[in-house]
């Protein structure tokens, strides 16, 4: 298995940004895809991106295009979300997921560890 532990939420104002980070320590951490996950309050979790194991490919949902950036630190364990321009909407817990594939999944049954998440609010 493998132990993911989020970071870096936190409050911001709309307009502003915020650097989310997700250790992984475990299972090899370099051969496996991931992504990150966001629910809102009496919301269903919604993807939000995704990273294939060597970081060649990402792949995002639309709301988020051209402000967030995923990336990851095979050396270091870590995964990342630069979150920029943040709206009120992107409010919610934000999970990351690990996968035993090494693809860019979109879909949640594609991954089978999350991290208990750490809170974004964003405030107009």
């Amino acid at each position: 298995q493998v132990q993911l532990v989020e970071s870096g939420g936190g409050l911001v104002q709309a307009g502003g940004s915020l650097r989310l980070s997700c250790e992984a320590s475990g299972r090899t951490f370099s051969t496996n895809g991931m992504a990150w996950f966001r629910q809102a309050p009496g919301k269903e979790r919604e993807f939000v991106a995704a990273i294939n194991w060597s970081g060649g490919n990402t792949y995002y949902v639309d709301s988020v295009k051209g402000r967030f950036a995923i990336s990851r630190d095979n050396a270091k364990n870590t995964l990342y979300l630069q979150m920029n321009n943040l709206k009120p909407e992107d409010t919610a817990v934000y999970h990351c997921a690990a996968s035993r594939g090494p693809a860019a999944y979109t879909r949640a049954p594609s991954y089978d560890q999350w991290g208990q998440g750490t809170q974004v609010t964003v405030t107009s």
